[in-house]
């Protein structure tokens, strides 16, 4: 015995228009966030190559970074200044953790120090940076390329 369908299959046919349109606007947001990934990096700081440079396992968490230049000039948020004057930079940045309630020994201070800076002004900016409660640092390199 057969059973015939009193209803005939009916083909949806879908509008793919919002479907494209939303994955144009994931691209472009994420490449609006990748942008700002490099937002800490100045071109004008070469950084020495190291064979033991290595990423980061995760992402820091309270991450502060300082760029040494070749002249030996601090630069931060795009204003560069003197080694000498950045413990009341660091002293408005420890009270700004502490304002929304983190704590200044979890921060993590990232130096990015020009392969021709003086290894004596990045040790300065180091117990600088000690002198006003920071206690985490990574210094950054590039990695070296093995032959």
């Amino acid at each position: 015995m057969r059973f015939r369908s009193r209803h005939s299959a009916a083909v949806a046919d879908g509008d793919m228009t919002p479907m494209i349109d939303m994955a144009f606007q994931l691209i472009a947001f994420f490449m609006v966030v990748i942008n700002f990934a490099g937002a800490n990096q100045d071109e004008r700081i070469h950084l020495p190559l190291s064979e033991l440079a290595k990423p980061p396992e995760a992402p820091f968490e309270l991450p502060i970074t300082l760029q040494l230049d070749a002249q030996g000039m601090v630069i931060v948020a795009g204003e560069m200044i003197p080694v000498a004057r950045v413990k009341p930079l660091l002293r408005r940045e420890r009270e700004f953790i502490e304002y929304r309630g983190g704590k200044p020994s979890e921060a993590t201070i990232i130096i990015r120090a020009d392969a021709r800076a003086r290894t004596g002004l990045v040790q300065e900016l180091i117990k600088a940076c000690q002198d006003t409660g920071y206690e985490k640092f990574a210094v950054a390199a590039k990695q070296q390329e093995e032959d």
